[in-house]
């Protein structure tokens, strides 16, 4: 069962994406918050698998929420997707560089927020090729100058990892990476766990962030 916690201060808005989830056999909602501080209260007594959190709320907004838990241990194994009502928000890609997993648009297709809970539930970044390439390759020249302290990180990996991680942050999955690489998909999916546990990272959508931070990848720019 995928436990999940609404944050919205629209209570209609929580209450259709209450029905809609609440509707299905492996999705729950056990927790429903109007602010950002209550965001982090019900969050914290319940431990959630996903966290739907919208980015504009009051008493605290979804981008501190969401450090908050983050940042909190026993939270580890939760991951926070950002509502926005526009996919090209810059509020939305310091929320992916902080620890979010991904975001939905507020207006998406019920199918498409069914399968983004479940694939943020099972370990996915909530990131599409396109979306990457619009959303955090437009963001990241607009970003702090954290290349050469994020450069410096990637002197862990190996040289095929490397290759892995500027795949990663071009936006391929793990099949396309290994057709590009003509390795099988698992060992693709190895090279990517690798990278994250050696650079200490949350999941995918932090890859990609860390992809563009160091430079290793650049907006426009494609390893083709």
């Amino acid at each position: 069962m995928i436990r999940v916690v609404l944050a919205d201060d629209q209570a209609l808005l929580r209450a259709g994406i209450r029905a809609l989830l609440d509707a299905e056999d492996d999705i729950e909602v056990v927790g429903e918050a109007a602010s950002g501080g209550e965001a982090v209260r019900v969050v914290s007594e319940s431990v959630p698998d996903v966290v739907l959190m919208d980015i504009r709320m009051p008493g605290g907004d979804g981008l501190e929420a969401t450090r908050l838990i983050v940042a909190d241990p026993a939270l580890a194994a939760t991951r926070v997707v950002v509502l926005t009502t526009f996919d090209l928000d810059e509020y939305v890609f310091e929320a992916v560089r902080i620890g979010a997993s991904g975001f939905l648009v507020k207006d998406t297709e019920p199918a498409e927020l069914l399968r983004g809970v479940r694939a943020v539930a099972s370990g996915d970044a909530l990131l599409s090729p396109g979306v990457t390439r619009r959303l955090i390759g437009e963001f990241a020249t607009r970003s702090r100058p954290t290349a050469a302290p994020a450069a410096g990180r990637l002197g862990v990996l190996t040289e095929r990892e490397r290759e892995v991680v500027a795949l990663v942050g071009e936006g391929l999955s793990n099949d396309e990476i290994a057709s590009r690489l003509f390795l099988s998909p698992a060992t693709a999916k190895t090279h990517v766990s690798r990278a994250m546990v050696k650079m200490h990272l949350r999941d995918r959508a932090q890859l990609v962030v860390l992809a563009y931070e160091s430079g290793l990848v650049r907006p426009g720019w494609s390893q083709d």
